[in-house]
Parts: C-alpha cells; sequence; structure tokens
C-alpha cells in the first residue's frame, strides 16, 4: 500500500474526549487534515461547537456532542448520538481530563472527584465505546497520558516562578492511563482493537517565562513541544500504518529523558 494511504483517515468516524482543549485541539485538526470525521466530546459543549465550526470553515470534517465522563447516562448517550447520526465508530482518542486539585493539601473530596472522572468515567467511556468500535469491525484506541505518568516532578522547572509544583492526581491518572494501555491491549485485541498511548512532554502554553527556560535547558532540542510536535503520532497511530503495533506507549518529551 502507498504510504499516503496508509496514514489516510478517509471514511473514519473518530471521537476526541476535550477536544476544544490544550492537546485535544491539535489532535482534532491533524486527524481531520486526515480525513477522518471527527467528533469531539466535552462537558463544555459550547466550546466545541465553537472548535468545529472553526475547522468546519476550513473545509474540515468536526463535529461537537456533550458529554459527561463521570456520568455513565451521559456516556450511553454519547454512543448513542453517535450511532445514530454517524453509524459507526473506528477510533477513541481519550483525552478529556479534570483537575479537581489544586494543591498537594487539597481535601481529600477533590482526589475523589478526580478518581471519580479521570479514573472510574475514563474506564467507563473506554469499555462502552469499545464495544461500538468492535461492532464497527475494529478500530484503534488512543491514550493521552504525560511524561508525568512515567517521571516524579522535576521540582526545580519551577524554581523562580508563583506557579507552584503539580497535583498529585494528574500523576496517578497519567500512570494508570498507561498500564491500562497495555491492559487494553491484550484484552480489546480478539475484538480487533489496538490500543496505544502518547505520553507527552511539556506543552508550550504561555508558562512563565523563567519556567520555559527552566525546562528548556534540559531538552536536547531546546525547547517545549508546540502543538504540531503531537500531530503527526497521533495519525500515525489512528491509521493503518500503525497497523502491527499495539499496547505501546511513545514519549515525546525532545529527548528529555534520554
Amino acid at each position: 500500500m502507498n504510504v499516503k494511504d496508509l496514514l489516510s483517515l478517509k471514511d473514519k468516524i473518530v471521537l476526541v474526549t476535550g477536544g476544544a482543549g490544550r492537546y485535544g485541539r491539535p489532535i482534532v485538526e491533524a486527524l481531520a487534515e486526515a480525513d477522518a470525521t471527527i467528533i469531539t466530546a466535552s462537558r463544555n459543549r459550547a466550546a466545541g461547537e465553537e472548535l468545529a465550526a472553526e475547522f468546519r470553515g476550513r473545509g474540515l470534517q468536526v463535529h461537537a456532542l456533550q458529554v459527561d465522563q463521570g456520568q455513565h447516562d451521559s456516556v450511553v448517550q454519547l454512543l448513542e448520538d453517535i450511532r445514530g447520526r454517524f453509524g459507526r465508530l473506528d477510533v477513541l482518542v481519550n483525552n478529556a481530563v479534570a483537575r479537581p486539585m489544586k494543591s498537594y493539601d487539597s481535601p481529600l473530596s477533590d482526589w475523589e472527584e478526580s478518581m471519580r472522572i479521570n479514573a472510574t468515567g475514563l474506564f467507563d467511556l473506554t469499555r462502552e465505546t469499545a464495544e461500538l468500535i468492535a461492532a464497527s469491525g475494529g478500530g484503534t484506541i488512543i491514550n493521552i497520558a504525560s511524561m508525568m505518568g512515567l517521571f516524579g516532578p522535576d521540582l526545580s522547572n519551577y524554581e523562580g516562578t508563583d506557579m507552584g509544583i503539580p497535583m498529585p492526581d494528574y500523576f496517578f491518572h497519567k500512570g494508570g492511563m498507561i498500564a491500562l494501555t497495555r491492559y487494553l491491549a491484550r484484552v480489546l485485541a480478539e475484538k480487533k482493537i489496538r490500543v496505544n498511548c502518547i505520553s507527552p512532554g511539556g506543552l508550550y502554553a504561555g508558562q512563565a517565562e523563567r519556567f520555559v527556560q527552566n525546562y528548556s535547558r534540559k531538552v536536547p532540542v531546546g525547547r517545549m513541544a508546540e502543538h504540531d510536535d503531537i500531530k503527526g503520532l497521533v495519525v500515525f497511530l489512528a491509521s493503518p500504518a500503525s497497523a502491527y503495533i499495539t499496547g505501546e506507549n511513545i514519549l515525546i518529551d525532545g529527548g528529555m529523558h534520554a
């Protein structure tokens, strides 16, 4: 098969959770540019609709639906909407994440809320969605984790800033997502579903100049990640070009942990 065909997502229906977020936007853009039909879903329907309208203005096939990942009934309704409007689903990108904890000392109720959405909710949505993908003949699940699921926080990155340290629930959630990827790659193989994971490093999003300096000098390529850095990999993992890859976690950190 020609390599352009291997990387094409023409006629594929793709669900991206949290598509209007920091990582979601370039992910939606990349998959749509590869000719997929994209459904972005999150609690904030208005943000999704705004993103979808912007991309449709460029001739890309992007649609917005609503889902509360922490509510089972909402997950079921989302899949009914997808089945009714699109008839099938080929790819799921688990990108949505809630951030209820604001500090290490946040109350346990914040930790519990994080686990309800980011652990229980993630698994619920993934398990339910996998059935729709299987009914469509198989496909791909891509989990968006983080290098923070692999390594402890480098507190020196925050020296000279007022950013504070990263929250512990995020590390717990992203580490669990990587382990779940390997589990699901085995369990869902009989349904012809491949499951892989992407663990990005720091994405530039207007952080404090001192933080950017602290971070970038530890990266061999000399900078933080940019939107285009995740686009090629997510298309590769969603496409037939990665047909022999499953159960993998791919780190995108500019060589920081080489």
